[in-house]
């Protein structure tokens, strides 16, 4: 019988919260030249005789404090039941299997998974819902290393992002409804964050991103790759589920590493703002991603919470991520059979921002 392998995949988890796991979790992470796109020694000098070791500890200690005694990393944790309930809804003619891009279960070990079964076509689904070079991309990356050693290299076939899938925006709006984001005072759409070059990377033009008013606030098929743009898209449609007007809600990156300029606004300098305009209570989605990890669970629901109140607000909520949501595995069903729809643009006239940039205005 015909065998189809699904694989999803996240970004990765240390084996334990022990500031040893966290430390080879975090050297393997950022290492990847993706991750910290510059040359290959000053990215070893600068993650093995800086980061690592300075940042471990500290690291371990968060990890510590979102470790579930019974079912250990959130995200490994949420993931294995995404894996289970995607492959109870497949049924016996598909093979889902769950890996990590960094640790365990890894990738490798996947695939090998798959060929031992000779599964006929792999499905690849990174689980992030805008692309960015530094997750999807590096996640394609790995998968077609391994696979091209193969003899016989079965159908692949890779889902580029699904920032705007209908269900998936719908699981987020039903996660934000439990609650009433009009209770609230203002709405917060935290991203995961990314250094600008990063984003000037995937301008094929080179002459739009960063360098255009309101470059990223709508799609176009110049940005259409833009990490930046397609999470402004992921945080409108939730909006417009949840009959969000555009002043009640604030689109912001957070996680930033370093002093070199990242995404703006910073998630940080955006708590700061809402609690001098004197908002007092305000909910945060963070749309980046699928399952509850370090940047949800601690970042947002301790180290942002506290920093809100020391500026005077009175409450941070956030929002819990998809997790095992039902209509997020219908959105994964439907990523698995889906072909990739040709993209058009909504918001912007694509002749109009491409004369723009012609003319060098």
């Amino acid at each position: 019988m015909k065998k189809i392998g699904v694989l999803l995949v996240n970004l990765g988890t240390p084996d334990s919260p022990s500031t040893l796991d966290v430390s080879r979790y975090l050297k393997e992470f950022l290492m990847d030249p993706r991750v910290i796109d510059v040359n290959a020694l000053w990215r070893s000098l600068l993650v093995k005789g800086a980061i690592v070791p300075f940042r471990s500890a500290k690291s371990a200690r968060y990890y510590r404090r979102i470790w579930d005694q019974h079912t250990g990393s959130p995200l490994k944790h949420y993931s294995i039941l995404q894996r289970e309930a995607l492959q109870q809804r497949l049924g016996d003619s598909y093979m889902v299997e769950m890996a990590m891009r960094y640790q365990n279960p890894s990738i490798e070990e996947a695939l090998k998974k798959f060929r031992n079964a000779l599964v006929s076509e792999i499905r690849v689904i990174a689980l992030f819902p805008q692309y960015s070079s530094a997750s999807t991309g590096s996640v394609y990356e790995k998968v077609m290393k391994l696979v091209a050693d193969w003899e016989t290299i079965p159908q692949l076939s890779f889902v580029q992002s699904f920032h705007a899938n209908d269900l998936m925006i719908e699981a987020f709006a039903e996660k934000g409804r439990v609650h009433v984001p009009a209770s609230y005072d203002h709405v917060l759409f935290s991203f995961h964050g990314l250094p600008e070059r990063q984003l000037r990377k995937c301008d094929q033009t080179k002459g739009y991103c960063l360098q255009k008013n309101g470059c990223c606030s709508g799609l176009n098929n110049i940005n259409k790759f833009c990490y930046a743009a397609q999470s402004h898209d992921t945080a409108r449609l939730i909006a417009l589920k949840l009959n969000l007007p555009k002043e009640k809600y604030t689109v912001s990156f957070q996680s930033r590493l370093g002093n070199i300029p990242w995404v703006r606004p910073y998630t940080s300098d955006i708590i700061r703002e809402l609690a001098a305009a004197g908002k007092k209570r305000v909910l945060v989605f963070c749309p980046a991603f699928v399952a509850d990890c370090l940047e949800t669970l601690h970042e947002i629901s301790v180290e942002y919470a506290e920093e809100f109140k020391t500026y005077g607000g009175e409450h941070l909520q956030l929002v819990e991520s998809l997790n095992d949501s039902p209509i997020w595995i219908d959105a994964l069903l439907g990523l698995v059979s889906e072909s990739t729809p040709e993209f058009t643009p909504e918001v912007l006239d694509v002749a109009c921002v491409e004369e723009q940039i012609n003319m060098g205005s």
